[in-house]
């Protein structure tokens, strides 16, 4: 009888990946500090390995935008659209050369290797220049026999990238226990920095010592996933690979308004627009919603400012995922939390006691979602998949409203958007 083969597993991660979509049609930009900041131009949320020395995640901007100015450090707005479709762009050629693939998040992907002939580590070499080649974006890949591991791995690709070429394989126990030798506690996937001194006063200060640490004792003291990522760094696997993300039991969509609102029918038209992003992503998931809670909320740290701060829960009459019912019940909610007089910054709507059709359970006499709506919002997802968000959508919905996110450093939407496409002068 053949043996089962060990289990391989590898990581890729994009390298600073929204400063690295920035340079993809800015070539001017390659030995440019860059970084990228959150939602009207907040905090910084991303830097390229230039920028690292001069802003800290997380670090506001209008407290460090001359220090970036005077070290040549160039910042830009976020741009979604370019970031997601060359996350979608990175995802699909890997998806056609590796059989199973579990996208991770907008610039991380698990791969699983196991079973696949020859050499792993040019494999991975190959892909990684594959990638680089089609879409100009760097990857780090790091490879092992658990995922803990070959997350470290690609923690290790990218620390020591001049020496790895961004590839590590820690499949050989030797190279597996100089990295765990080598890489503080801090650094292992999901310990943090609460975790990270409980361990201290345990004498365990580098992921070796996690891996050496008595499984049993820590499940009794932390948890079985604290259990599960110390046998993962002894070369145990324990987590497999989730082809498939089970569907999320809440959706939010929250944004602060570019600017303060005072009005009620401006409040109610962020409060639709934020509306219609959620029912996208329930109808994605192919979920009905039957609650949602609506909130709004002035700046909470302005002295000078009058604070106020509400939310209410709304229920619908029928689990749906229809955008027009959830919006008219979503706006006359807000009529009830909205109060003269506060200047509003920002609004949110959570989607609740989320479900697929079919698995609620009402009476005889219960309503349910009209067939034809359920049409209708397919016919809506269609047009706006293929000629872009916003093109068919609920009349309350804005067009471009002056409360919108203020991105006024925002690049151009190269690939999305026909009129912002790349112009080459000869």
């Amino acid at each position: 009888m053949t043996p089962m083969p060990e289990p391989v597993f590898a990581l890729i991660d994009c390298n600073s990946f929204y400063a690295s979509c920035e340079r993809v049609f800015r070539p001017d930009l390659a030995r440019t500090p860059i970084v990228v900041l959150s939602n009207n131009d907040g905090c910084v949320i991303a830097r390229s390995a230039e920028a690292k020395a001069y802003a800290r995640m997380g670090e506001p901007y209008f407290q460090i935008r001359d220090k970036l100015r005077r070290h040549g450090v160039l910042a830009f707005s976020s741009n979604y659209a370019l970031y997601g479709d060359m996350s979608e762009r990175v995802m699909g050629l890997i998806e056609s050369m590796v059989p199973a693939v579990q996208v991770y998040s907008i610039d991380e992907a698990w791969l699983d290797l196991t079973g696949m002939p020859g050499d792993m580590e040019a494999f991975s070499r190959d892909l990684r220049h594959r990638v680089l080649r089609c879409t100009s974006i760097p990857v780090g890949v790091g490879i092992a026999h658990t995922k803990t591991l070959a997350k470290l791995a690609n923690h290790t690709a990218k620390r020591l990238q001049a020496h790895t070429g961004g590839v590590v394989d820690i499949r050989d126990n030797f190279k597996r226990d100089w990295v765990l030798r080598n890489t503080a506690v801090t650094d292992v996937w999901g310990v943090g920095r609460r975790m990270a001194e409980h361990f201290g006063a345990m004498g365990i200060r580098t992921a070796m010592d996690l891996a050496r640490a008595d499984a049993w004792t820590l499940r009794q003291k932390f948890s079985v996933v604290v259990e599960k990522t110390a046998r993962e760094l002894a070369g145990t696997p324990c987590l497999e690979l989730d082809e498939a993300e089970p569907p999320k039991q809440e959706i939010c969509c929250s944004r602060m308004f570019g600017k303060r609102l005072t009005e009620l029918v401006l409040i109610k038209q962020a409060v639709a627009t934020y509306v219609a992003r959620a029912a996208e992503k329930l109808r994605a998931q192919r979920s009905v919603c039957k609650r949602i809670r609506v909130s709004i909320r002035t700046g909470m740290f302005n002295p000078d400012e009058a604070h106020h701060a509400q939310g209410v829960l709304v229920e619908l009459p029928y689990p749906t995922s229809d955008t027009l019912l959830m919006t008219r019940f979503a706006t006359d909610a807000v009529s009830k939390i909205y109060r003269p007089g506060f200047r509003y910054s920002k609004a949110e709507v959570l989607l609740m006691e989320l479900r697929q059709p079919g698995e609620f359970s009402g009476d005889l006499f219960a309503l349910k979602q009209p067939v034809a709506c359920g049409r209708l919002m397919q016919v809506m997802d269609d047009i706006n998949d293929r000629w872009g968000r916003g093109t068919m959508r609920v009349a309350r919905v804005p067009v471009a409203p002056d409360w919108g996110m203020r991105r006024e450093m925002m690049s151009q939407s190269y690939t999305t958007r026909i009129d912002q496409l790349w112009t080459v002068k000869c």
